[in-house]
């Protein structure tokens, strides 16, 4: 749905307001979901990457931006989409996600770079059939609903790039979805191009 869609369905707001003070919301918060499966008997240290599209929400001319309220990341196994870590890799291991709105190239990125939205991570104890399911950047909830602690985005693609650290079972896929609680928001210029330039910054 189309920005212009969701004004007609009114889906506006309260906006609060960051930066200079110019930064509104247009929407309420939706959500956008991406997946990315891991193949049977993958090797360790495959990494796999799937795109969010964001071209119908974010707008360069007119300064329409993505406020990213909150990730979460799901782990499933095989076709049926269960929990059972057990049999997910072939020994102790994990599996590692991130998302990013720079392009890593189906490599993970150091917890410093400033594209890094957010990132988690699946601990699997196979001899014991225990997991730990952990955010290794910050928590998944940026906090408040206000903007000021939402992760704004002015690239219009996310990357959710996922590996195992150990192989992956011979029986089984590994599956990780990213759901991503999110608004659509107007930026103020000077806001926009800070947002640009710590972006640029980062390639």
């Amino acid at each position: 749905m189309n920005p212009s869609a969701e004004y007609a369905l009114g889906l506006l707001y309260t906006p609060p307001a960051i930066g200079s003070g110019m930064t509104k919301a247009m929407t309420g918060s939706f959500y956008l979901t991406e997946t990315v499966t891991i193949p049977a008997a993958s090797a360790s240290g495959t990494r796999i990457q799937g795109t969010v599209d964001l071209s119908a929400y974010v707008n360069v001319p007119t300064g329409q931006a993505i406020a990213i309220e909150s990730v979460d990341f799901v782990y499933q196994a095989g076709t049926d989409f269960s929990s059972d870590v057990a049999n997910m890799l072939v020994g102790n291991g994990a599996v590692t996600t991130q998302l990013t709105d720079l392009n890593p190239g189906t490599a993970f990125v150091r917890a410093d770079n400033h594209s890094l939205i957010a990132s988690g991570s699946l601990n699997i104890d196979v001899a014991n059939s225990i997991a730990t399911h952990a955010s290794d950047l910050y928590p998944d909830n940026f906090g408040p609903a206000a903007l000021s602690e939402a992760f704004l985005v002015v690239n219009d693609t996310l990357f959710l790039t996922s590996g195992n650290d150990n192989s992956v079972s011979g029986a089984q896929e590994v599956v990780v979805s990213a759901r991503i609680r999110a608004r659509v928001v107007k930026l103020s210029t000077k806001d926009w191009m800070a947002i640009a330039i710590q972006s640029t910054a980062e390639q």
